[in-house]
């Protein structure tokens, strides 16, 4: 789901709670809505992803949401990104 998408689901009361996942070296964001979750994706198609918990929780911050869950189980912060 891109971010204008996401935006009209929590002006529209439709998200219940917001995600930041870590992963490796990365941050992505789920959003928990009644019919299930979905994750963050950019306008091609890819997973909207930051490098550092800042940015993510500034972006989450910017689309109106004051309180998000962070998961940083696999969170290894000092891992190197592959350059696919």
């Amino acid at each position: 789901m891109n971010e204008k998408t996401l935006r009209a689901l929590i002006d529209a009361g439709a998200v219940k709670r917001i995600r930041i996942i870590a992963d490796g070296a990365l941050f992505h964001v789920e959003a928990d809505t009644v019919n299930g979750s979905i994750t963050a994706f950019t306008l091609k198609g890819a997973v909207k992803t930051w490098r550092s918990l800042d940015t993510a929780a500034k972006w989450v911050r910017s689309l109106g949401i004051g309180t998000a869950q962070i998961y940083i189980a696999k969170w290894q912060p000092g891992q190197k990104g592959l350059g696919l």
